[in-house]
């Protein structure tokens, strides 16, 4: 199936430079501000882009029914949603709403949803009720969605992110002799590659950039937890454990709920926007875009590789689900001390201060 991922990879590029004329002409563009230190105005059509190219690889190379069609349905309405979002700048309340319409969906027309949570608190395992489990997979959906819509802060960061996520997630679904679902993470993967390519720069430079923009984050983000429910609950389907999941998008989940948390303690709204994500810290402390993006995505592939390797080796779901809390407490803490560590780091080193625009 390699020409597949030819294939798609291709429509992707050709996808890209199509839509980011257009997004030109309707003025679909994101432009320098407070908070977006870029240059000049970047066409927000990435994640349409990629949307198209997979939506027509998947119809073409995967089989057809209910569950893909389903997906690719509620997966347009959020891009659509997206879309509305990047041009007008709509309430997140709005948005919100439409995430946790999207959820119900996939639970209620679907049959998907988070009613076992392994064996988390040691010999049984942590069985939902139908209603219980509906809420906390509107709530994981909604969480998951955010979460890599917020680590979109710079350059190649979300594309390295979601690739690290379903590359790791189709090489489980693979070694489980899952071949549709390993086939669905490749094709992502390779639907994504050009917009990663293009967002760096790369290989005509900063004249043809391109940003994801928040209708490819947000259907990114649904695209990883739809995965994540259907690879640890659907008998057919189940490759790994649900605290494997956590560690599988665990940088993207840490980041989230540490700027929240840190939200809502100085009475802010969890949703409101800052320059405090790790990124924003990785290039305060002294580190360039790119190094900021090494290191990060460096981060999640090893994070992701504890998971795998901890599953493979059969280490109890209890003490995984330990080990990734510790692992929280333990960014959580950093995070919340990181001037004063940065500040001891950058005279051990002797690297200048960086002053922000």
């Amino acid at each position: 199936m390699e020409y597949s991922y030819i294939f798609v990879f291709v429509l992707s590029f050709v996808s890209l430079f199509i839509m980011r004329k257009v997004a030109k002409k309707v003025g679909l563009v994101d432009k320098p501000n407070a908070r977006k230190h870029h240059q000049g105005v970047i066409p927000l059509v990435g994640g349409i882009a990629v949307f198209i190219a997979f939506a027509i690889a998947a119809l073409l190379f995967l089989p057809v029914n209910v569950t893909i069609l389903l997906y690719l349905g509620c997966g347009l309405i959020l891009l659509a949603v997206g879309v509305i979002d990047d041009y007008l700048d709509i309430s997140f309340k709005i948005r919100l709403v439409v995430q946790a319409g999207i959820a119900l969906a996939i639970i209620s027309v679907g049959g998907h949803s988070l009613d076992n949570l392994g064996y988390l608190m040691g010999s049984e395992t942590l069985q939902l009720s139908p209603f219980i489990g509906g809420i906390v997979t509107v709530v994981a959906f909604i969480g998951a969605i955010n979460a890599f819509n917020m680590v979109d802060g710079i350059d190649g960061l979300l594309g390295g992110l979601a690739s690290v996520t379903f590359t790791a997630m189709g090489y489980v679904f693979y070694t489980n002799d899952n071949s549709d679902l390993a086939l669905f993470c490749g094709l992502l993967v390779a639907a994504m590659l050009p917009y990663i390519m293009l967002n760096l720069g790369l290989p005509f430079g900063r004249r043809f950039k391109v940003f994801m923009g928040d209708a490819g984050s947000v259907f990114i983000g649904f695209t990883v937890v739809w995965l994540l429910v259907r690879g640890t609950q659907e008998a057919d389907v189940v490759a790994f454990q649900p605290v494997t999941a956590l560690w599988l998008i665990a940088i993207p989940l840490m980041d989230m709920a540490t700027i929240m948390i840190r939200r809502v303690r100085k009475g802010q709204s969890p949703f409101k926007p800052d320059r405090e994500h790790l990124h924003h810290i990785c290039q305060r402390i002294g580190l360039s875009s790119r190094m900021t993006l090494v290191v990060i995505c460096v981060l999640a592939i090893c994070c992701a590789a504890i998971g795998i390797w901890c599953e493979r080796l059969g280490v109890k779901e209890s003490t995984m689900f330990i080990a990734f809390l510790v692992m929280f407490g333990g960014y959580f803490m950093m995070i919340n001390h990181i001037w004063r560590i940065t500040a001891v780091v950058k005279r051990l080193f002797g690297i200048p201060t960086v002053h922000e625009a």
